[in-house]
């Protein structure tokens, strides 16, 4: 839930734009709450009257950096040995939550996905946040989050990762520049260590003005409450402390 933040709140990273309010997020592409609760955000935002006045980052931070690059098996399995489970119980794990994430509008294949390594989709997001700002950035993270979940594709395959960015619009060269190099490795490594210096354990986590951190996929009333609070601490009302002889707004005296 919602938090006042206290400590290491100046560990994320000033942007070149600062509106008023400002969400960073941290999360990964290979997190179906993260998309879940991408969805639920969004639907505060639409409800909230200065959501123009507000700015989104996507911060970096990987599940399992240990994942092989290429994803050859089904990420059921891989999740049953992690949590002790059997595949069976698993599967009906991942029904539930396909069926969660149906009522925020999203179709889920996670009976099909693969378990796969995700810095080069991180190397890629800073990559449009640099070149093309805030706005390119958020095209990409939709394009890979339903890349994975909703079309189960390997976003650890560069092929896959190009063709994204190519249709998020990045620039053909800088994309494969960065995909047979390691840029932006030390900004997801930067990204990763500022998430552990504010002690998150699980993504998504989002810290609203550098003071309130919201853990998980919380529901669109506790975004809307947030931003709300948010908004009106940044903004507070005029205090008046003296009165006095004023002429009016309808011109009298």
């Amino acid at each position: 839930m919602a938090q006042p933040w206290l400590a290491a709140r100046n560990a994320v990273s000033d942007s070149p734009v600062v509106k008023d309010v400002r969400i960073d997020i941290w999360s990964d592409v290979v997190c179906p709450w993260c998309f879940v609760g991408k969805r639920r955000l969004e639907a505060a935002l639409a409800e909230f009257e200065h959501a123009d006045r507000v700015e989104v980052v996507y911060r970096s931070f990987q599940l399992d950096p240990s994942a092989p690059q290429h994803g050859h098996e089904l990420t059921t399995p891989v999740l049953a040995r992690k949590y002790g489970r059997t595949e069976d119980e698993m599967r009906q794990m991942q029904q539930q939550l396909t069926e969660l994430a149906a009522v925020e509008g999203l179709s889920f294949r996670l009976l099909e996905t693969v378990h796969t390594r995700t810095i080069d989709a991180h190397r890629l997001l800073h990559l449009a946040l640099a070149e093309g700002g805030l706005a390119l950035q958020a095209t990409l993270k939709e394009s890979l989050l339903s890349a994975y979940f909703e079309d189960a594709q390997d976003v650890g395959d560069h092929e896959v990762l190009r063709r994204e960015a190519l249709s998020a619009g990045l620039d053909p060269e800088r994309v494969d520049e960065v995909l047979a190099g390691e840029e932006f490795a030390d900004a997801v490594v930067a990204d990763i260590d500022a998430a552990m210096d504010l002690g998150v354990s699980g993504v998504p986590f989002f810290v609203v003005d550098r003071r309130y951190g919201i853990s998980g996929a919380q529901p669109t009333e506790v975004f809307s409450q947030v931003l709300t609070q948010a908004w009106a601490e940044s903004h507070p009302p005029v205090e008046v402390v003296a009165g006095g002889d004023t002429c009016g707004v309808d011109g009298t005296c």
